[in-house]
């Protein structure tokens, strides 16, 4: 079964306990948090899965407002939705009610690469690194240490932290592709063309349009365009 296939489960059995209780929490949280990850394996819907996530976060918020879980789910959806500042704004207010929560640290330092503060990234995810060293995230909180460093141009650095991430789960896709670039960009083209190869056979659609609609802010698209051309020249179609 594919990561779509047990998302899919995951949320079937969210629903199943909304419908016994609606206004569960935890069902909730969960229906927030399924539809917020789906949209990062299917990004051609992303933004409809986005507002059904931030659907539940809400309600769950409503019924609960100090519940920090739904705070950061709530200001994931924001930042993945362009609106970076207030998404972060909620991180740090589910920190407030749980300073333990290693996913909202690690969120608020992918959040700065958007906003062009991605030096601050590496301290978020090292902070997350600290409470949870072997959460069920720690490959995507590697990845977005390499995806800062990309955007700052450090590419060797980019390179390394990309394999630790692909090291701690090797079905990421986007992973490869970023790693693709990276290593297109230190003159290993060979090794590049290997890595995006291997992103084509975890996901044969992924072009180089669909990673432009990551995301609409300046500093973002400023600093993607360079790790596009670096994609391009790996081998990622255009689309």
């Amino acid at each position: 079964m594919t990561a779509t296939d047990h998302m899919a489960r995951a949320r079937g059995f969210f629903e199943r306990a909304l419908a016994l209780n609606p206004e569960s929490v935890e069902a909730l949280v969960g229906l927030a948090y399924v539809d917020g990850m789906n949209s990062t394996f299917q990004m051609d819907d992303r933004h409809a899965r986005f507002a059904v996530a931030e659907k539940a976060s809400t309600r769950a918020l409503s019924l609960a407002p100090e519940n920090a879980l739904s705070h950061m789910l709530l200001g994931c959806t924001q930042i993945c939705t362009n609106r970076v500042a207030q998404g972060i704004a909620e991180c740090e207010r589910a920190l407030q009610l749980n300073r333990n929560l290693a996913e909202a640290h690690a969120t608020i330092g992918a959040a700065k690469i958007l906003i062009g503060r991605g030096a601050e990234t590496e301290a978020h995810v090292h902070e997350a690194l600290r409470l949870s060293p072997r959460d069920t995230g720690v490959y995507r909180w590697l990845h977005w240490i390499g995806f800062a460093k990309s955007m700052l141009g450090a590419d060797a650095e980019a390179v390394a932290w990309l394999r630790r991430s692909i090291e701690a789960n090797r079905n990421n896709p986007l992973a490869y592709f970023q790693l693709g670039a990276a290593l297109v960009l230190i003159q290993k083209p060979d090794e590049a063309r290997a890595a995006i190869q291997d992103g084509l056979t975890l996901d044969p659609t992924f072009t180089i349009r669909r990673i432009r609609r990551m995301s609409d802010h300046s500093t973002y698209r400023a600093g993607g365009e360079r790790i596009r051309d670096g994609m391009r020249m790996a081998g990622v179609p255009e689309g």
